[in-house]
């Protein structure tokens, strides 16, 4: 029965955490889609390639301790987790270092997965529930999230060095990932010095980590705060475009009032309006921070025309503005 109960209890946390993840992307939710395939490559394709390079790297060592097989896995596991990542980076969906956290997290919480399952189905085998739940509760609190911590560095940091220019920004990835190996050797570490008798030490980890996490999600909360800086900027250069009613600005920049009914026409589609009006609005952002502007310089336009089309649907008249989708009229360009 208790090796029937590993695959739920792998599972349905994760696929919690997953959602929560996903959820708190508040202002550009990434596609399920692509959202999925950075979760599904943690949890099959880098748990495999993890597997056999580490198969690999120990073939040929006799006699390897515990201890150093923890010490050796944050260096073979993060590079296998964050390799989707390097791929997720060249979509158009990938725009910011918000979208960096969001898939590293993904793809750490799928290798957290497939691990769990492992170590509970192991453990299932020696029929002690009280040994099984407690092994539940800690690597699906703790090593799970410690997985989607790691990697979710190496994710924003590839997030941020997208539409930075200078030499600084092929710095950001080696150093992401540095620091995802150092969340994960530290872990390693103290959870190694507590199963060689060090009581205090096994018990740190289980305080540092939660310091670690807080500050990523601090950090992650900062990245939602500039993303609703950027919302309201470039929006407000639409308003004095009249390209976006001035009254519809303060409900476009604010999460909790832009899915607020009553604020647009019931014939309009609330929906369209708000990802074509938050879409727009990064675009600008981002075609003014790319070396490549072509795509980004058609995206605007075409954004903009869809919100026309769909205001005059709703209704709403806007202004007749001359030279419309010059961008390069626009501040800062």
């Amino acid at each position: 029965m208790l090796v029937a109960l590993s695959v739920p209890c792998a599972v349905l946390p994760v696929l919690a955490f997953l959602w929560l993840i996903w959820w708190m992307d508040r202002y550009d939710r990434e596609p399920l889609w692509l959202f999925g395939l950075a979760f599904l490559w943690g949890a099959g394709g880098g748990a495999v390639l993890a597997l056999v390079t580490s198969h690999a790297a120990t073939s040929g060592a006799q006699g390897m301790t515990v201890v150093e097989m923890m010490r050796l896995a944050p260096l073979i596991e993060e590079p296998a987790k964050a390799l989707v990542l390097l791929l997720i980076v060249t979509s158009h969906h990938f725009d910011n270092t918000t979208d960096g956290f969001v898939y590293g997290a993904a793809a750490g919480l799928g290798f957290g997965m497939t691990e769990n399952l492992f170590y509970f189905s192991h453990a299932a085998q020696g029929g002690d529930l009280l040994a099984f739940a407690l092994l539940v509760a800690l690597r699906s609190l703790y090593s799970a999230l410690m997985h989607a911590a790691a990697t979710s560095v190496v994710g924003a940091s590839l997030g941020w060095a997208k539409f930075r220019r200078g030499w600084s920004r092929f710095l950001v990835l080696p150093a992401g990932m540095g620091l995802a190996i150092g969340i994960h050797a530290l872990w390693n570490e103290l959870l190694a010095a507590g199963a060689a008798g060090s009581v205090a030490l096994g018990l740190l980890d289980f305080v540092l980590f939660p310091l670690e996490f807080g500050v990523l999600f601090g950090i992650f909360q900062l990245c939602l705060l500039d993303e609703k800086g950027i919302l309201q900027r470039e929006l407000q250069e639409e308003v004095d475009l009249g390209v976006i009613p001035p009254e519809h600005l303060a409900f476009l920049g604010a999460y909790r009032k832009r899915s607020l009914p009553g604020w647009l026409p019931s014939t309009m589609d609330h929906r369209a309006y708000v990802r074509a009006a938050t879409t727009l609005a990064f675009r600008k952002h981002q075609l003014r921070n790319t070396a490549a502007p072509d795509f980004y310089a058609v995206e605007v336009t075409r954004l903009r025309q869809s919100i026309l089309q769909l205001l005059v649907g709703g209704g709403i008249e806007p202004q007749e503005i001359p030279a419309l989708m010059a961008f390069d009229a626009l501040p800062g360009r």
